[in-house]
């Protein structure tokens, strides 16, 4: 049996929850997810219809890019399109699982799925990711320094972009009294004792910091274990907002629309110049709304930058400076719905899963 919780748990081991932006709400929006998942709907949005849909192909669960729940309900009396979708899945006993800036911002997210649409060669993170990060130092006596460390590597600590199990050890010599009460592994009560040790440094991501503390805990021989947990100002290694690399070759920026039409779906793009006749070997991009990157993507002097919801201003302000080209919103995240099949559908092969064959994007082109 595959529960509702094992399946969003397979998600946010890809899209921590933690990754996403403050003023978001990815995550459980509505439902149990303690009960058997009788298979997932994958969407943009959720709307009523979304949730008809899963009904008639037997699936209690919709998973989606956007949270249904952005803002904050106040009443669920039906008079928005937000209550209606709530009320109905509610009633009907559909989960709904949002997974929005949080899968933007992961390794291999959003932006990283748009780059390989376009075969991008060399890319890396846009706008990293600071304050995510924590450095854990622990003092261990030096011949259980192995199994401590392999405990912490084991719960997540000790990564640094494609390098696992990364540390550094000090030797030293730590001392301690044990006081009435206490129960030492080493020295007498009343007694100072010192004793040979190592200390350990090793960096893990926030969200890893219960379960590595749960594992030091659980594999250091002391009764009360010497360490700290300092934050650190560290970027976080491809985490973060938008994508840039090169293409595989350069090619005119006619080809590129061209292609970025052809791979994203989009009838139309609006773009800061005419001129298309412009040899293109850079490119950054992100998906949704990315107009806040507009200057990241200029100082990494790229030829393109390729977003949505670009405002009028936005391609006036940086018409000498680079190339924009909106896509669209909806255009530009329908690839999240690939992802999370890919995710799930590797941890559980066998599980029913659905793209949504009703949805439509909310913006018509006439």
């Amino acid at each position: 049996m595959i529960t509702i919780s094992q399946v969003i748990s397979t998600i946010e081991v890809f899209a921590p929850l933690a990754l996403q932006e403050d003023y978001d709400n990815s995550g459980l929006q509505v439902g149990d997810k303690s009960v058997e998942c009788t298979g997932a709907l994958l969407c943009v949005d959720v709307t009523p219809v979304i949730v008809d849909e899963a009904i008639n192909k037997g699936c209690n669960l919709i998973i989606s890019h956007h949270p249904l729940i952005f803002k904050g309900l106040k009443r669920l009396t039906g008079r928005t399109l937000v209550e209606q979708t709530v009320l109905k899945a509610i009633k009907e006993g559909v989960a709904i699982y949002s997974c929005h800036t949080a899968i933007d911002n992961a390794l291999n997210g959003v932006s990283w799925a748009m780059a390989n649409r376009l075969n991008i060669q060399e890319i890396k993170t846009l706008d990293p990711q600071r304050g995510k990060l924590l450095k854990l130092s622990v003092y261990v006596p030096s011949e259980y320094c192995d199994a401590v460390k392999s405990a912490i590597f084991e719960a997540g600590a000790g990564c640094i972009g494609a390098y696992d199990c990364c540390s550094f050890d000090v030797d030293g010599r730590g001392s301690f009294r044990a006081n009435s009460g206490a129960n030492p592994f080493v020295g007498t009560l009343g007694e100072v004792h010192s004793e040979q040790e190592t200390r350990i440094e090793v960096i893990l991501p926030r969200w890893k910091m219960n379960a590595v503390e749960q594992a030091l805990v659980s594999a250091h021989p002391y009764e009360e274990p010497a360490y700290e947990f300092v934050a650190i100002e560290n970027a976080t290694a491809n985490i973060g907002s938008g994508v840039m690399g090169r293409l595989r070759e350069p090619i005119m920026l006619s080809a590129l629309i061209s292609q970025i039409k052809s791979e994203f779906g989009s009838p139309i793009v609006r773009c800061n110049t005419s001129n298309v006749d412009v040899e293109i070997s850079t490119i950054a991009m992100c998906g949704g709304s990315g107009s806040f990157l507009i200057k990241n993507a200029i100082a990494e002097n790229v030829d393109v930058f390729l977003t949505s919801d670009v405002k009028y201003h936005d391609f006036v302000d940086y018409k000498n400076d680079i190339i924009i080209i909106d896509i669209g919103h909806f255009e530009s995240e329908q690839c999240t719905k690939t992802i999370f099949y890919r995710i799930i559908q590797e941890k559980f092969p066998n599980f029913a899963l659905y793209y949504s064959e009703l949805e439509q994007n909310p913006i018509n082109y006439l």
